[in-house]
């Protein structure tokens, strides 16, 4: 099956080598990096991986690995399967769930790999559309009318990528109870939970008919480890995918399930630097867009690690974007989202000099 090109991806592939580089990388939506240096020092006694056996670990995932997820999510660690990030993650998803003629629910605008992943699994896909005039709100109302007599699932994204909303747990239990009601699985992608800007909110694995998937990558800032997992309460469902995985992966790598396994007892502290470095640069960005008012607008997030503002008269960012990148700074053009006239600016991967960046971008749309 030929996919649509990932043009997000491929956008960020461009420039990995640009001359001059790229001094502040702003496509992207993970949190601040560390090195494992950093990482094996968490706590009172340091991660040490010179005795590791390098052997397989199990299909689901180590037991330590999922019930530090468990303990991350305030659930059973029975109900986790582990993946290689949350691309793998939906994956095993689609493929348990697909059948003959079958869709699954997907946000618009939203992260390009749902509609290709679940494609490629040769499921339809239907789009519930997220709107600038109802501040991107995400409500069971409005995901349940893109629902047809096909629907398999439905996948939300909260806190969302990449306009920054959330749905509110009242709401995700709704929608979970009438997609039951429906014979459909809810799937509640969280993997930047959870940084939010107003009330946070608890994980949604604890809800009945709610399928978590989340990662490593994004508000724990590791996207190297590339681990990621599913969290299902349904025995019979988590049994195939455990048994796709054994078919697709055998397992992950058993060194980096160890690296995550540390990083989650240690959390804590690596959720706080994220937070903390997101409410900084999100304090950033709203000055700039203060500044650029009747050039530049936007709905100011609700949680997760990126923003995704407009341009006024309509203009498709991509022009802007590539002088932008031409001085340094890597942003988003909206595009890679199905929208033309926004780009995306991730805000928690610089712990500082954002604002620097910032006033390049800002000089070169008032020019």
């Amino acid at each position: 099956m030929d996919l649509h090109p990932f043009l997000l991806d491929q956008w960020t592939a461009r420039f990995a080598d640009a001359s001059p580089a790229i001094r502040f990388h702003l496509a992207g939506s993970t949190g601040p990096s560390w090195t494992l240096a950093e990482i094996a020092a968490l706590g009172d006694t340091p991660l040490d991986l010179t005795n590791t056996p390098l052997g397989y670990s199990s299909a689901e995932g180590s037991r330590a690995l999922r019930e530090a997820i468990g303990a991350y999510h305030g659930v059973d660690p029975d109900w986790v399967v582990i993946t290689t990030g949350g691309s793998e993650a939906l994956s095993l998803l689609f493929c348990v769930l697909e059948r003959p003629g079958a869709d699954i629910l997907v946000p618009d605008p939203g992260y390009p790999a749902y509609d290709a992943m679940a494609r490629a699994w040769r499921l339809k896909t239907q789009t519930y559309r997220l709107t600038r005039e109802a501040r991107y709100a995400q409500t069971a109302d409005v995901v349940l009318a893109a629902m047809t007599a096909h629907s398999v699932a439905a996948i939300v994204n909260t806190p969302h990528n990449p306009t920054g909303s959330v749905m509110k747990r009242s709401e995700l239990a709704l929608l979970a109870g009438e997609a039951a009601g429906r014979g459909m699985a809810l799937i509640v992608d969280e993997v930047f939970h959870p940084i939010y800007f107003g009330m946070p909110q608890p994980s949604a694995a604890d809800l009945d008919n709610v399928i978590v998937v989340g990662d490593m990558s994004k508000a724990l800032s590791l996207p190297g480890l590339r681990l990621g997992w599913i969290i299902d309460r349904d025995a019979e469902r988590r049994s195939r995918l455990i048994t796709a995985r054994s078919y697709f992966a055998i397992s992950h790598s058993p060194l980096l399930e160890i690296v995550a396994t540390h990083a989650l007892t240690h959390s804590a502290a690596i959720l706080a630097r994220a937070q903390a470095v997101a409410d900084a640069n999100l304090r950033a960005v709203e000055a700039m867009v203060e500044n650029l008012r009747g050039l530049l607008d936007w709905v100011k997030p609700e949680g997760g690690t990126t923003v995704f503002p407009w341009f006024v008269d309509g203009r498709d960012s991509r022009p802007f974007c590539e002088a932008a990148a031409a001085k340094g700074v890597l942003i988003a053009p909206g595009d890679c989202f199905g929208q033309s006239h926004h780009l995306r600016i991730g805000i928690a991967n610089h712990c500082e000099g954002l604002e620097h960046g910032l006033e390049i971008a800002a000089a070169i749309i008032k020019a």
